[in-house]
């Protein structure tokens, strides 16, 4: 019997055959840790009784969640971890760099690796083919301490996607329509292997979006096969690593991409999908365009296709964050973030911004909230009686203009 995409790269690691349901402890390759995790996991390693981390250069602290800090409080923390940065010799990216997901797509990640965050969207980093994904503070502790953690190897479904797009339909609309098909808890603790004659022509940035929501379905890990594709990102060769085509998988799911229109999750949960011409003419308080799921340069750019020459909506608020410093200057030299700011919008500093709650863009009671974050949970960013539409940049920047949710077809 062949292997899936993540036998293989288990098997790899570990120079031995693996298989689904195995029990291994492999060497991790990268270990993050963000501000709402990595305290907590600075003073488990310490309880531990640790003294080094196993590797400085395979370790990465990142400040993003909210940052610049807003108390004392956030602030001690922050220093908890530039003092321990400074001590352990280990990267720390501070405020301003970017969210930590980001960071890592430009800085280290590579296929064939294994990846453990202190944060669920830790399984972004499968778009390069590699098997990421995310522990708690606790476990990355004992990642910082040894450089090895105990994996259960997943269980595989093959998700292809079919076809071409439709106009106005992206990548985040192909992971929604899919979070609506296999529900919340359809891919608990199992690897989802994307594919297809559409990944192929798909950006990295695009498929980025669709990995980071793995999650969101429950998955362990969302995979796709290294390319041409992550050659052009990476800028160097990259091995070959690929299912075996009589790989065993648990499911299959098949998905006719031109069939897929602009699609939306409804609140309060992820997999509460529908098309956006369903909820049509919502009245809309805020839009955010940014996260780790669509705070990219190519997010940015479609944004700006509709912005451009338009004004947001007298009463909305549309607050704009890039996902990272460096699509932040790029955006400045495309002169994105002048047309941003012409059009009305709010732009904010590289950070996860108001997609958690932290600390911007707050939501009050009753107001409603189309984002391009990946989560939509009761009370996730501010009040519990807001509603928040998670929705594509196109979808989300349509809105903004006219006030209302939108298909964004109209603009296009």
């Amino acid at each position: 019997m062949g292997q899936t995409l993540v036998e293989k790269i288990f098997s790899r690691k570990l120079n031995r055959r693996v298989s689904a349901g195995e029990i291994v402890v492999s060497p991790v390759d990268l270990a993050m840790g963000q501000d709402g995790t990595a305290p907590l996991a600075i003073q488990a390693f310490r309880n531990m009784g640790a003294r080094k981390v196993f590797d400085p250069q395979k370790v990465v602290l990142v400040i993003d969640h909210v940052a610049p800090s807003t108390s004392e409080g956030t602030s001690k923390l922050h220093m908890l971890m530039r003092e321990f940065a400074r001590e352990q010799g280990c990267k720390l990216y501070d405020v301003g760099y970017g969210i930590c997901h980001q960071i890592l797509t430009e800085e280290h990640d590579r296929p064939g690796m294994i990846i453990v965050g202190a944060d669920s969207h830790s399984c972004m980093h499968g778009a390069f083919g590699a098997f990421a994904t995310g522990i708690g503070s606790t476990e990355l502790a004992a990642v910082m301490a040894s450089g090895k953690l105990w994996f259960r190897i997943p269980e595989s479904i093959k998700v292809t996607f079919d076809g071409q797009l439709a106009r106005g339909v992206t990548s985040k609309d192909l992971v929604l329509h899919l979070a609506g098909i296999l529900k919340a808890d359809g891919a608990n603790y199992m690897s989802l292997e994307f594919g297809g004659e559409v990944l192929k022509s798909m950006s990295m940035d695009s498929r980025l979006t669709i990995c980071n929501m793995a999650v969101e379905m429950g998955a362990k890990c969302g995979l796709m096969e290294p390319d041409r594709v992550t050659e052009e990102y990476l800028g160097e060769p990259v091995p070959i690593i690929s299912p075996d085509r009589d790989a065993e998988y648990k499911d299959e799911v098949q998905i006719e991409v031109e069939k897929v229109e602009p699609q939306v999750a409804k609140p309060h949960s992820v997999d509460n999908v529908c098309s956006v011409r369903e909820v049509e003419g919502i009245e809309v308080n805020q839009v955010f365009l940014g996260s780790c799921t669509n705070g990219r340069l190519e997010d940015l750019r479609a944004a700006a296709t509709i912005l451009k020459g338009r004004k947001v909506r007298e009463g909305v608020r549309m607050i704009v964050i890039p996902a990272s410093r460096r699509i932040f200057l790029s955006a400045l030299a495309e002169g994105l973030i002048e047309i941003f700011l012409r059009a009305g919008c709010v732009v904010g500093s590289p950070g996860c911004g108001p997609c958690m709650g932290g600390h911007i863009g707050i939501l009050g009671p009753g107001e409603v909230c189309v984002s391009t974050s990946n989560r939509n949970f009761l009370g996730r960013m501010g009040s519990e009686q807001a509603k928040i539409y998670l929705a594509s940049p196109l979808t989300a920047t349509a809105s903004a203009v006219t006030g209302k949710i939108t298909d964004p077809r109209e603009f296009l």
